[in-house]
Parts: structure tokens; sequence; C-alpha cells
């Protein structure tokens, strides 16, 4: 494949150019050939959208773009979408790394104090703008990667100044990178030390703290950690309905060390997504396919914490239940920031197909973020798209430690390779 770059004119959001992208390998994720599979394909952008998409053979014979891009073969695939971060934090747990290789558990050493507690003292005494120039540099990492919308919980300020502080520092990802970026509110993530012995308590205050971040416009979604080291399905729901009441979207972290029956509770709230999922029951996942809600699955954290416990691939195949994979970013239990690899583990570890897997980094991402706008490559969607230089996009998930992206597209405009 040739390699060579090729200008790019400028295609500004709104703008009545047209730019048409030529003479490229389509992995549109859109109808019903595999993959979308278009061998010799073509893009018609205008206004930071796909006017048209298909084969250059059918391309109408009068067009006339404002400018044409030849890809010289190049792979062209939706932009890339990693619906589960938690990029925005103080400090990291490497100590904790070490301690969990000499035998320790991660509930042995969240119990002892450490854990997400550790980092919530972290966060707390971060400034403003170390919390967001931290997580630019992580969010420019996974964007090298072909990454164009990601999502950001909050969850390591763990009181009502410092989880807004968070969720401030994830919306100005959003408005100073070209990067979409959803922001999900997760006060209920752990107890704060203050709060000792009174969960009950500290859910009342999570729940007291929403209005004000809805009325702020910080918050697109709202989750919480169900767990027996974390919070009781009863006290989920009552965070649950808290954001119901606002009308915000709900999703859960369930069944990830045990089943709680988390899965089953957060699919009566329609919820977007359950994420982890390793102990996820039959019961849970009828639930999950009656609502349609997605089986977000993260190998990162699996891999990470040596688990033992596989999720139920096939059962979730077998209900048609919505495969999404995330890099689950976080700094105790899946410090990774590649999608790519996260998409290879899916396929080692939880034994996807490379297919599935990037459906889970493209269709059922964007699902799981309730957008319906992006995660293919079809008329009236989000021109955000990735140019890479490879051949097939199953070599996406096969490679590993490379990064074969060669260009992005954001928005109708090619992002800058330092953004």
């Amino acid at each position: 494949m040739n390699s060579t770059p090729t200008p790019t004119p400028t295609d500004a959001s709104g703008s009545g150019t047209t730019t048409l992208w030529r003479n490229a390998r389509l992995a549109t994720m859109a109808g019903p050939v595999a993959w979308g599979w278009v061998g010799h394909g073509a893009l018609l952008v205008q206004g930071g959208k796909l006017q048209w998409v298909g084969a250059e053979s059918d391309l109408p014979v009068d067009l006339k773009p404002d400018a044409e891009v030849d890809l010289q073969g190049a792979l062209v695939t939706p932009g890339l979408i990693d619906a589960h971060t938690h990029l925005v934090y103080g400090g990291d747990r490497a100590a904790e790394f070490e301690l969990r290789l000499q035998g320790a558990t991660y509930e042995e050493i969240a119990r002892a104090g450490g854990g997400i507690r550790s980092t919530v003292t972290a966060t707390r005494v971060a400034s403003d703008d170390t919390l967001f120039q931290t997580a630019a540099a992580r969010a420019r990492t996974l964007m090298a990667e072909g990454v164009t919308t990601i999502e950001v919980k909050s969850g390591y300020g763990l009181s009502e100044a410092h989880e807004a502080r968070c969720l401030r520092a994830a919306r100005r990802l959003g408005r100073e990178l070209p990067l979409a970026v959803r922001t999900t509110s997760l006060g209920a993530h752990a107890l704060p030390a203050e709060f000792e012995h009174r969960a009950d308590d500290y859910i009342d205050a999570v729940c007291a703290w929403l209005p004000a971040q809805h009325a702020e416009g910080l918050v697109d979604a709202v989750d919480a950690f169900c767990e027996g080291i974390g919070f009781t399905p009863a006290q989920t729901r009552r965070v649950f309905d808290a954001a119901q009441a606002l009308g915000l979207p709900v999703k859960l972290h369930a069944e990830q060390l045990s089943d709680l029956g988390g899965s089953a509770l957060a699919a009566e709230y329609g919820a977007l997504s359950c994420d982890h999922l390793e102990f996820l029951s039959p019961r849970g996942i009828a639930a999950m396919q009656a609502t349609g809600t997605v089986a977000m699955l993260l190998p990162g954290a699996y891999y990470f914490l040596h688990e033992t416990h596989l999720p139920p691939v096939q059962l979730l195949r077998d209900a048609g239940v919505p495969i999404a994979i995330a890099t689950d970013h976080n700094p105790g239990s899946s410090p990774v920031l590649s999608l790519l690899l996260m998409m290879n583990m899916a396929c080692t570890l939880f034994r996807l197909t490379p297919e599935e897997a990037f459906r889970g980094v493209t269709v059922h991402a964007a699902r799981a973020l309730g957008l319906a706008d992006r995660g293919t490559l079809a008329a009236r969607q989000r021109a955000d798209f990735a140019v890479w230089d490879v051949d097939h996009p199953r070599a996406l998930a096969y490679r590993f430690g490379v990064n074969p992206c060669r260009r992005v597209v954001f928005g109708g405009v090619e992002r800058a390779r330092e953004a």
C-alpha cells in the first residue's frame, strides 16, 4: 500500500464545502455484508457529515466536489469509540500493582485503605489544571489510535465539590481537543473515608449532588459500582431513581467480582450498558436482552487483575445482546491507553471474532453511549473516520504494540497529529 501523505483540504463543520475521499477500502460496519465491506469505495463529506458512502463506481456522474483526496487504497473505518474510561484522576497506583504480584487481592488492597480511596486522596489535592492536563495527555494517546469519541466517568472526587471538578475537567477535554466527550457521574464508586460505616448517608449525598451537576450541564449519564466492595442493589436503586427523576440515562458496573443481580436491576431502568459482567447470570442476560442494554466487556481489567472467571460471551451471542469493548482506563485495575490492544485481548481472552471486537469499539460502543449518529460509515452520520496502513480491519485486532493509524478525520476536519 502506498503510504505517501496526501494534502487534505480544510472542511469546517457547518461549511457547505464538499470533499470527496476516494480510492479507499471501506469497512463501513453498516449493512448485511461482513464488515460492511466496500473494496473500492469513496466518501463524500459536507458540513461535518457524511453525505454519501459507497463503491466509487456508483458515484453520481455529475458530482463536482470542491476538493478530492486520493487515499491510495488505504483502509477507512469509522472513528473508534472508547465508551468506558475513568480518565480524570490524580496520581497512580504502581505500588499496588507490585502488591498484587506478591499475592494481595484487589479486594484486600481496597479494604486496607488502598485502591480507589488512595486515588481519591491524590485527586482531591491536584489542581484543576493538573487534572485537565494529565487527562488531556491520556486522551491524546487514545486519539492517536483513531479514537474520536470517549466517555469519561467521575468517581475519584467522592465529594460534591471534587466530583464537580472532575466532571468539569472532562467537559473541558471536549472543548479543547478535537474529540467528542460524554460525561458520566459516578459518585457511587466507593465509600470515602469521611463516610466510613455510613454508606446509606453517602448515597443520600450522591443523590443530592446530581441536580446541581445536571443543572450545570456536567452529566450525560449516571453510573454506580454495584458490588460487595461497592454498593448494594438497594443503594444502587436509589441512585438510579435520582437519575431517572432528572431524565438522565443510567449504566452500571455490574457482576465484576460476584453476582448481585445488578444487571437485571439496571435493565429495569433501561440502562444504556452494564459493564464488566464476568459473573453475569442467565437472568441478567435475559433482562438485558429485553431492554436492549449493551454488554460492555473490559478485557484490560480482566487481564490486569488476573481474573479467571470469563464473561458468558456465548450466552450473550445466543441472546443477541450487543457487545461493546472499552479500555476502562483507570489507575488501579486497567491503566491501559490502547483500544487496539483491547480488541486483541477481547479476541484472545474472551474469544470474540475480530469483527465482533471491532463492532464493539464502533457500532455497539456508540449504542452504549446512546449515540445514533456515529459508529458506522453511512449517509447522515458524523464524518468521524480513521485511515489505516493495513489491508483489512481484522489486522487491527491481530497486531498489538504498533499503531497503524495514518490519519483521523473528526467532524469532517482532518486532525493534526499533535492534537
